[in-house]
Parts: C-alpha cells; sequence; structure tokens
C-alpha cells in the first residue's frame, strides 16, 4: 500500500482499496505464502542496520572519549550516535532498495517477476543502474533513522546512569 503512492502521483488507481482489500487481493494472487513476499531482504536489511548502529555507536563513544574531545557525557553520546546513524544508514540503503524492489515487483502465478532472489536484484541494480543506485533514499533514510539514534543512545545512556549502571 505504501508503494501505491507512485501510482497515485501518476493519476492512476492504487491497487488496493485497503488492508482487507490487500490481504485477500495478495492471498487470491499469490496464494497464502504471498504475504510473506519480502521477509527474507527485509531480515537481510535489519541485520545491516542492528550491525552498522550497535558497533558504531559504541566504536565512536569510547574514540571520542579516548581522543579528550569531550568526556563521557550527552555531547559524547550525540556525537557517537549521529556517526551511528549514518553507520547504519549507509549499511542499509542498498537492502532497502533490494528489499523494495523485490517486494515491488509484479508476482502471482501469471505474471513474470523481474528479479529471482536478492543476489539477482543486486546484481541487476549495480549492472543497469550503477553502484550508487543502491544508495538512492539515503538522505529520506538518515533523516529517519538519525534522530531514531539520538534518542535512543542518549536516552539509553542516561537509563544505564539512572540505574547507578557503568557506561559500556
Amino acid at each position: 500500500m505504501q508503494a501505491d503512492s507512485r501510482l497515485l502521483s501518476q493519476g492512476l488507481q492504487p491497487r488496493y482499496a485497503g488492508i482487507f482489500d490487500a490481504l485477500t487481493k495478495i492471498i487470491q494472487t499469490e496464494g497464502f505464502l504471498g504475504l510473506w513476499r519480502g521477509v527474507f531482504p527485509n531480515a537481510q536489511r535489519a541485520f545491516l542496520v542492528n550491525m552498522g548502529e550497535l558497533t558504531c555507536y559504541d566504536h565512536a563513544k569510547h574514540f571520542i572519549i579516548r581522543k579528550q574531545i569531550c568526556e563521557d557525557n550527552v555531547f559524547a553520546h550525540t556525537l557517537a550516535s549521529i556517526a551511528s546513524g549514518l553507520s547504519a544508514t549507509a549499511l542499509s540503503c542498498p537492502a532497502d532498495v533490494v528489499k523494495t524492489r523485490m517486494m515491488n515487483q509484479a508476482s502471482g502465478k501469471r505474471t513474470q517477476t523481474l528479479y529471482r532472489n536478492s543476489y539477482d536484484c543486486l546484481v541487476k541494480t549495480v549492472k543497469f543502474e550503477g553502484i550508487m543506485a543502491l544508495w538512492k533514499g539515503f538522505f529520506p533514510t538518515w533523516a529517519r533513522l538519525g534522530p531514531w539514534q539520538f534518542v535512543f543512545w542518549v536516552s539509553y545512556e542516561k537509563f544505564r546512569r539512572a540505574c547507578g549502571l557503568s557506561s559500556f
């Protein structure tokens, strides 16, 4: 349903009238398992986001403190969360592009799919559009992930301190 906004911007009718209409049409055209189309690319994306945000935050925070840019305080947590957001975005954008293309491609018994799997989608995207196509939507993604990283990490550090736990 989110992808249907592109249809509306072109003056076309959306594919689904609502969530129940979407469920019914997906099951009719793709079968019950069609409801899980895109689950593997989404899991791959989640892995990359978590890897980027968790490891980068920890390393950035220790680097900032070790290089005496500032002490272990809200400013250090803010800087580290910015780095974490950038890292998570840079790592997840290629997976977002692949996931979105996999989920948006026509499928079903009567249609021919563009991509066989995530790897095929990745290869075709780079081959026909260039490597930078994997980072389409970088800034909107960062605009969403950046503030989330800030709120999460600063709140997390404050909560640890309030509980009497040391910083990790």
